[in-house]
């Protein structure tokens, strides 16, 4: 369906650059009309409310304080599209800033994770400048296309922290270009689209994240004049970001709800094309517990840099971390003798080591990682139970 729409859009922009030419009018021309007569205002308006259909897709939750949630998500996401594709939609002068945050939140995004991203295009190169600190993992990633136009992120260049040649104080240069060069290199592609960030902490509250800022080495030093054509486009990919997203993840919920309460590997290639690290074995799915259950998961850890699990709404929101439990990874989870990790998700306390609280969710998707394993290691399924929640006191 998401690809018989973008297919469908595909054509309809072929039809209409036809017309273009045919009428002697330049694109320019009519987003410029667009503009003076409101009418590329009333179509995102339009096209924002379109996007609400997500909230009556086959398998969401359709009780007051779910809805409540689905429409809150697309409230954030309209907050997020409207930065990333209107204020800072100018490839030519790159800003690294987190559009995914602890207030806006998309496809199981990640507690122990500081995503820093910027739009950027394939017929520049680009710098970056930065110092290391103290996060446990950095890694530079370049993808080409978009939710939007495309309905996913294609993976292009990778540049993991470990290969990250670094001057004695710790700070470091990157070369974005599509030949080869410097020290420290991060491939584009005409196609590329945008710069990702990803750190990972292993104990946020002490680790301090990479000072980072990214200049065009071949283009504008200072933010161009925003022009009609530029805000056009930013409104259109802001507005089908909003409805682009929640459709792929709405789509991913559904087909969780297969599995309630079990941890099957992800599909790798999907998790790829929707812009996850190639480098992460994903384990997504579905949990449902009444008040009296809890859901045990065990598991002994295969020799890996990092792992973790966390809890997300029927959304793929992650819960709010900020204020509560809801993410254990392998730098603060307590272990077994025998090496274990046992995690507990349940409503109330049952004063168990590694608990996960349910935040008044009875319902939800939910995501084991495991990072970057040793050589020779294996992926292993994490074993979960529901188990009645009495057993534990």
């Amino acid at each position: 369906m998401q690809k018989l729409l973008f297919i469908f859009l595909s054509i309809l922009s072929a039809f209409r650059k036809f017309g273009l030419f045919i009428s002697g009018k330049k694109e320019a021309d009519i987003q410029e009309q667009r503009i003076v007569s409101g009418k590329a205002w009333e179509d995102y308006c339009d096209q924002l409310k379109l996007a609400g259909a997500v909230l009556k897709y086959p398998g969401t939750p359709q009780d007051a304080f779910q809805q409540a949630e689905g429409i809150r998500y697309l409230t954030r996401l309209t907050r997020a599209g409207l930065e990333a594709y209107v204020e800072y939609n100018d490839p030519s002068f790159p800003v690294l800033r987190r559009m995914v945050h602890e207030t806006v939140k998309l496809g199981a995004d990640n507690p122990d994770n500081y995503y820093f991203n910027t739009q950027i295009d394939g017929k520049f190169e680009y710098r970056i400048r930065g110092k290391r600190n103290s996060v446990h993992y950095i890694g530079f990633f370049t993808q080409n296309g978009s939710y939007g136009s495309t309905g996913g992120l294609a993976a292009c260049g990778v540049l993991q922290g470990a290969d990250l040649v670094l001057e004695e104080d710790g700070s470091f240069e990157i070369i974005l270009s599509k030949e080869k060069t410097g020290r420290n290199w991060l491939k584009i592609e005409a196609e590329s689209s945008l710069l990702m960030v990803r750190q990972t902490f292993l104990h946020r509250d002490t680790e301090i994240p990479a000072e980072l800022e990214v200049e065009n080495l071949s283009g504008n030093k200072t933010p161009a004049p925003l022009s009609p054509q530029r805000l056009e486009e930013g409104l259109k990919m802001a507005a089908m970001f909003v409805a682009g997203a929640p459709l792929l993840f709405a789509r991913w919920a559904k087909g969780f709800q297969k599995h309630v309460n079990s941890l099957p590997q992800f599909d790798p290639t999907v998790s790829n094309a929707a812009g996850g690290d190639a480098d992460i074995i994903y384990y997504h799915s579905y949990w449902k517990l009444n008040e009296n259950e809890a859901l045990r998961i065990k598991v002994v850890p295969p020799d890996c840099d990092t792992w973790n699990f966390q809890l997300n709404n029927y959304w793929m929101e992650s819960l709010d971390y900020r204020y509560f439990t809801i993410c254990i990874n392998k730098g603060n989870a307590h272990f077994e003798e025998d090496g274990s990790v046992i995690i507990i998700v349940s409503h109330k306390d049952p004063g168990a080591k590694n608990w996960i609280k349910t935040c008044q969710h009875f319902e939800g998707t939910m995501c084991w990682r495991w990072y970057r394993l040793a050589k020779g290691e294996k992926a292993i399924e994490p074993q979960c139970e529901v188990i009645d929640l009495k057993s534990l006191n």
